[in-house]
């Protein structure tokens, strides 16, 4: 089931998982405990924890600003080519008008 979580439930969970750490063997342990307290996933702590040290610099990767500015340039570059499609569109039509004779 997907949940939607707010940003203050994310940071707050974070901040638990950094508090927790140092008490367990490795990160998956504390994810598992930080967890279990909170009633989410697993799974779910650790993406944020990854997205967390990729935007911290800490890790290689894209980060959620880069990753937005991607997908809204992305956007931008549809919105582009339809448009451009249709201008393409409508120049072959008048071009053809304007090829037809004149029936005055």
């Amino acid at each position: 089931m997907n949940r939607k979580y707010s940003p203050e439930m994310r940071e707050r969970a974070l901040r638990m998982l950094a508090e927790a750490r140092p008490g367990h063997p490795n990160l998956m342990s504390a994810v598992r405990h930080v967890a279990g307290l909170l009633g989410m996933s697993a799974e779910t702590l650790r993406l944020w924890q990854r997205r967390y040290e990729v935007d911290a610099g800490v890790k290689p990767g894209v980060t959620s600003d880069a990753a937005a500015e991607i997908k809204r340039l992305q956007k931008e570059v549809a919105e582009l080519r339809k448009a451009n499609e249709i201008l393409r569109a409508a120049s072959v039509f008048f071009a053809k008008e304007l090829d037809r004779p004149s029936t005055r």
